[in-house]
């Protein structure tokens, strides 16, 4: 179906007109929301001019991590950062906490740590999740040690 050239110029101009109103009321109410937004903020030059102090403030979050622990697994150093974490897997037996670097940070699979230890995966697989089920227990009993001397 073919529409007349005087049709077509039609539609253009009633395209073009609704734009028109489209942006006019988008401008309106972004004008209006600007407004509203000046009415409620505060300039920085006036807060400085109004307070008897200096403001300012302290980035504590790289204090944290002041200590960080290495361990190393199959030769390869791994650094962990949380003080909480670290001390979880330090209470770990030795094989379960190579499992769980080898898995978490080191990438391995199931089979290649059966492989590593000469047995199979599924055997490997109860060793991540022993030791998982382990390191829980130990972060569950660190956290709780932690409410408690807070409160004291």
């Amino acid at each position: 179906m073919r529409y007349s050239e005087q049709f077509m110029e039609h539609i253009e101009y009633a395209f073009a007109a609704f734009c028109r109103v489209v942006l006019r009321n988008a401008a309106i109410s972004a004008y209006r929301d600007f407004g509203r937004k000046q009415k409620r903020e505060v300039s920085l030059d006036y807060l400085m001019s109004e307070t008897p102090f200096e403001p300012f403030t302290t980035d504590n979050y790289f204090e944290q991590y002041d200590k960080p622990t290495v361990f190393v697994a199959k030769g390869q150093e791994i650094i962990i950062t949380s003080e909480r974490l670290a001390d979880a897997l330090l209470k770990l037996p030795e094989q379960r906490r190579t499992v769980l670097l080898m898995y978490f940070f080191l990438g391995y699979t199931d089979t290649e740590v059966g492989n590593e230890y000469g047995r199979s995966r599924s055997t490997a697989n109860y060793w991540k999740h022993a030791a998982l089920k382990q390191l829980r227990k130990e972060w569950l009993k660190s956290e709780h040690e932690e409410q408690e001397a807070d409160t004291l």
